[in-house]
Formats: C-alpha cells, sequence, structure tokens
C-alpha cells in the first residue's frame, strides 16, 4: 500500500494525503499547497505518506 501512496503523492497529491490522514489539517493543506503551485503539493504528500502521519 505504501508503493500505491508514494506513486499517488507524485501524480495526485491531494489524493495520497487524503488517504494518509483524511479531511484533517494536513489534507487541505496539500489542497492549497497544489492549487498554488504543484511540486509543493506534491513534496509535502510524500512528506505525509514517508514519515507516516496520520
Amino acid at each position: 500500500m505504501t508503493i500505491l501512496k508514494i506513486i499517488l503523492a507524485i501524480l495526485l497529491p491531494p489524493v495520497a494525503a487524503f488517504l494518509q490522514v483524511g479531511l484533517g489539517l494536513h489534507f487541505w493543506v496539500n489542497i492549497v499547497l497544489t492549487i498554488l503551485f504543484f511540486v509543493p503539493g506534491m513534496i509535502h504528500a510524500l512528506w505525509l505518506v514517508a514519515t507516516d502521519q496520520k
């Protein structure tokens, strides 16, 4: 499942953030970062998956 989340974090960062933390603060931060510019959203999603945030 982690490999799938990493792939999603690269392609669709908000989906990976949602799968990792649900509709919490990190999800909404990731939406904003992805809307402003894609790369920060991707980095944030990868960070959420890599550090196993819940």
